[in-house]
């Protein structure tokens, strides 16, 4: 069992930047497919970001591509997303999630909810013009 507990969200202005954390209750260094994904008012839950623990392998979706990074931290059994650049539409709940397992390479499969089994209970940021 792994427990996630996000931190970081807040409110920032067009073009700010926030840094996301999610420390994990157990190590995350052997195997596990560690990921960030959002879901604003009226949208379904999409993946954002994506890192394979074991490789450090990453994927981003399209949308946030050049403006965050994923990274992790072994020792600290915590995985960050630096989000630059901040637009109104990543105005968003953002959750940290995890499976064992690397990431799938085809994105269709890596970004289904449903193929998480571990979630944290969400962090807002909200983005304003």
């Amino acid at each position: 069992q792994v427990q996630l507990l996000e931190s970081g969200g807040g409110s920032v202005q067009a073009g700010g930047s926030l840094r996301l954390s999610c420390v994990a209750s157990r190590s995350i260094y052997s195997g596990y497919c560690m990921a960030w994904f959002r879901q604003g008012p009226g949208k379904e839950r999409e993946g954002v970001a994506h890192v394979s623990t074991s490789e450090s392998t990453t994927y981003y979706a399209d949308s946030v591509k050049g403006r965050f990074t994923i990274s992790q931290d072994n020792a600290k059994n915590t995985v960050y997303l630096q989000m630059n650049s901040l637009k109104p539409e990543d105005t968003a709940m953002y959750y940290c999630a995890a499976h064992y397992g690397g990431c799938a390479v085809v994105a269709g499969f890596r970004n289904i909810p449903a193929r998480y089994n571990y979630w944290g209970q969400g962090t807002q940021v909200t983005v304003s013009s």
